[in-house]
């Protein structure tokens, strides 16, 4: 399997004693900017659940208290879901529905609810625990079959046939999918965006920073659909849970804040379906470029769910008609609901033909950063880049083909 993205490596070390004695809240500088106490007056994001494919949650955080619904992962894929020996995945879900509780981190969306499910990435300890815990494709398809709305992934390296497969079935399923582009644009990279964010159906996430800048070590290029906060906020140090530390930066923080947006989106309008909440995040995205341009390096722009909560009575139009058909080729219909059946698990990633993963180069300028390009390691980076975006917006663009750019 491939590299979780943006597993918050510590660029600035700030390590706190412990949760308790933290206040992580007052770090997530993004809480004020995207208006987060105004936006939870008209929605928290309840009645929503976001299945986690990552490295595992740990439900017993004081800020995940009640928040992670393990019973509801398919016994299938559920071996350990619970258990995250590096941190990554319990940070993640904090991120998105995090109560804040004991000092713990805030989530955008704490009336959320989070289904964890543990893939084979990162720390998983011997090779007989590798073999028992599911493949991500297979979380994926077992997901896609729930009643989750928004499935989040903050990872790369899903290349093989079964991965592709399962990213169309989850969207024929009507799923909103998420995933981090990548952070591989630092230290003169060219910025390749990894799978599954590449693949069409999925709304590739770029990060941005306190500036409104987006970050140096983000992954640009024709796969990038929005961007939202990914930078210099507190996240786990480890998996002793013990402290957070500060300035965790990556496409990954940024793809779960962005999953959170949506669900605040889903909440206010649980009978929209994925092509009106799409659509109300491309329309509402904060960009200073044209809409029918996306930008390589932040796509429709940045998250903004408040311009939807804002008004009641938001119009977002047909239910049924794609709002990226053209791109999507499908001329305004939806994907279709009937999909081959689950492709043999014989295959593995190591065996198959790494996909074309360019995204085009960037254009980065701005601090200094450290991340890493290897494909086994956890991404990682810190900086700025070359595109300056409005605060608030989304460009979520599901179901649709990548752009031809």
């Amino acid at each position: 399997m491939g590299a979780v993205v943006g597993a918050l490596t510590v660029v600035s070390m700030g390590f706190a004693p412990s949760a308790a004695a933290y206040d992580a809240q007052s770090k997530q500088w993004y809480l004020e900017s995207m208006q987060a106490e105004q936006m939870w007056k008209a929605s928290t994001g309840k009645g929503v659940k976001i299945a986690l494919i990552d490295t595992g949650v740990n439900a017993d955080t004081s800020a995940l208290t009640g928040q992670v619904l393990a019973g509801e992962v398919p016994k299938s894929v559920a071996y350990h879901a619970t258990d995250d020996y590096v941190g990554h995945g319990t940070s993640m879900a904090e991120l998105i529905a995090g109560t804040g509780s004991g000092g713990g981190l805030q989530g955008l969306a704490p009336g959320a609810k989070i289904v964890p499910y543990r893939v084979q990435l990162e720390g998983l300890k011997s090779g007989a625990e590798k073999d028992k815990t599911p493949k991500a494709w297979e979380a994926l398809r077992a997901a896609a079959d729930t009643d989750a709305k928004i499935i989040s992934m903050s990872f790369g390296g899903m290349t093989t046939d079964e991965d592709e497969a399962a990213v169309k079935y989850a969207a024929s399923k009507g799923k909103l999918l998420i995933a981090a582009v990548g952070n591989n644009a630092s230290d003169g990279g060219s910025g390749l965006i990894d799978y599954p964010a590449a693949y069409p159906y999925v709304v590739g996430i770029a990060s941005a920073n306190k500036s409104l800048t987006v970050s140096k070590f983000s992954s640009s290029g024709n796969y990038v659909d929005l961007v939202a906060p990914g930078e210099g906020f507190p996240g786990w140090c480890n998996a002793n849970f013990r402290s957070y530390c500060d300035d965790r930066n990556g496409t990954s923080p940024a793809a779960a804040i962005a999953s959170a947006s949506a669900a605040l989106i889903w909440s206010a309008h649980p009978d929209w379906t994925v092509n009106q909440v799409t659509r109300s995040l491309i329309d509402t995205a904060g960009r200073t470029w044209a809409k029918g341009n996306p930008s390589k390096y932040a796509g429709y722009g940045l998250v903004r769910p408040r311009k939807v909560l804002a008004n009641p009575h938001y119009n977002a139009g047909p239910a049924y008609s794609d709002p990226l058909a053209k791109e999507n080729k499908t001329d305004g219909e939806e994907l279709v609901t009937e999909v081959s059946p689950a492709p043999s698990p014989s295959a593995s990633a190591s065996s198959q033909a790494p996909k074309d993963t360019s995204g085009g180069a960037t254009s980065a300028a701005g601090s200094s950063a450290e991340s890493s390009n290897d494909s086994n390691s956890l991404w990682i980076a810190l900086g700025a880049a070359a595109a300056v975006i409005v605060i608030g917006g989304a460009g979520a663009a599901v179901m649709r083909a990548r752009r031809a750019r």
